[in-house]
């Protein structure tokens, strides 16, 4: 499922437009996702990640870096194996990309616009 375009408020995967946060899987996609805090992120937004194979998650934190991502929920995603890289969406986007591209297990939890 690579995503072939990101811009403020879109992203485009498989010829589709998406213009609201989302979670991108190996095998699906969970659109218009919302966050427990809004711009905050807690370990209960992650719950569909929890239910697959992953050992990669890259978390866009929009394009200004607005969504906060708390250094302990990064403790507890290591904590069960999953690998976390947190960035502006454009350059998670485009390390999703990569990871993906490089067959890795790899899970993408992306806020599109602030």
């Amino acid at each position: 499922m690579k995503i072939t375009h990101y811009s403020f408020g879109k992203v485009v995967i498989d010829s589709k437009d998406y213009t609201a946060d989302l979670i991108v899987l190996p095998d699906s996609i969970y659109p218009s996702w919302w966050r427990k805090e809004g711009h905050g992120l807690c370990v209960e937004d992650l719950g569909e990640i929890f239910k697959k194979d992953i050992t990669i998650l890259v978390i866009g934190t929009g394009a200004y870096g607005k969504m906060k991502v708390p250094e302990e929920l990064i403790n507890e995603l290591k904590a069960k194996g999953i690998e976390t890289y947190v960035m502006e969406t454009d350059k998670a986007v485009s390390l999703f990309n990569q990871f993906l591209e490089e067959g890795k297990k790899v899970a993408g939890a992306f806020h599109l616009t602030c």
